[in-house]
């Protein structure tokens, strides 16, 4: 990979930072992706902050950029407490501090929001040199309407909060966007399943950028069979379409009187989530009311 020179013109063209807190956007994947206002500020700032520092250096050394005696010190959720004051102070002394991002937009699902928040209580001037974005670089490939979206995270690791938390997502009108490991991959695209519906329009984006990017793309149900299937590594993005429109009522409660009379509850409900591509949540509610156990609501 070709190199940029500390010397080029490109990268001397705004030396004279301001002082304030800079927030720098790095690549998710191809090392070309760094733009050159990024490494302007990295080469250029007082003091570096880091959420992994050994990928800081290795960013700085592709694009040849020396500490020069500078501070680079990580700054994650796990030492925040203690780093936040000593960069806040510096700060306040009116010196310029870099918070390199790790692969992607600053403060997307990221632990600079406390210093952020601070400093921003404390009057500093906080600036955000833009760049990657993991969730909008997926939502850009995957097909999936554009127009709104929310970005969710990651999704919790415990079955009953990951459920509790697409429930909540369940009815909003807007592509959903979650961050997940490749571990937890086929266990949440399986409660996606589950609570928001087989049959939804499902996207997952795997390394993107990097050598071995992937796109998946089919409903909810496809996608979490080839999961359990292949296990696949790295980073991973899931995307899933908005609520569809409304089904038939008349025709699927003509289904499940059928199937209940064929099979069990559990199964009929299955077998109507499956023909109908609503969520199981309200087909369960509709079979209990239909089977006597739960009252109408109005």
């Amino acid at each position: 990979m070709a190199t940029v020179s500390t010397t080029s013109p490109a990268l001397e063209k705004h030396p004279n930072l301001a002082p304030g807190l800079y927030l720098v956007a790095t690549p998710i994947g191809t090392a070309r992706d760094i733009t050159l206002r990024a490494l302007d500020v990295i080469q250029h700032a007082d003091i570096l902050a880091a959420e992994d520092t050994r990928t800081a250096r290795k960013l700085m050394a592709i694009y040849e950029i020396a500490l020069s005696g500078r501070q680079l010190v990580s700054y994650h959720d796990g030492n925040g407490a203690r780093r936040r004051p000593v960069l806040l102070s510096e700060l306040n002394a009116g010196r310029r501090v870099c918070l390199i991002c790790e692969a992607g937009s600053p403060l997307i699902a990221d632990p600079g929001h406390k210093l952020v928040r601070e400093a921003v209580a404390a009057g500093i001037a906080i600036h955000v040199v833009p760049g990657p974005c993991a969730a909008i670089a997926a939502l850009s490939i995957s097909g999936l309407p554009t127009d709104r979206f929310l970005f969710a995270g990651f999704l919790p690791a415990k079955p009953q909060a990951r459920a509790r938390r697409l429930e909540e997502l369940a009815d909003i009108q807007a592509t959903l966007i979650f961050f997940e490991t490749a571990r937890r991959l086929a266990d949440s695209l399986r409660a996606i399943c589950d609570i928001l519906g087989g049959s939804r329009p499902t996207v997952v984006c795997r390394e993107i950028t990097k050598k071995f990017e992937e796109v998946w793309q089919g409903n909810a149900d496809e996608l979490a069979a080839r999961a359990a299937a292949e296990t696949p590594k790295g980073e991973i993005v899931i995307l899933v379409d908005r609520t569809p429109v409304e089904y038939s009522r008349m025709a699927l409660e003509q289904d499940l009187t059928d199937l209940m009379s064929r099979l069990t509850f559990r199964e009929a409900v299955e077998a109507a989530v499956h023909l109908h591509g609503a969520r199981k949540r309200d087909i369960y509610r509709l079979a209990l009311r239909m089977s006597g156990d739960e009252p109408a609501r109005s």
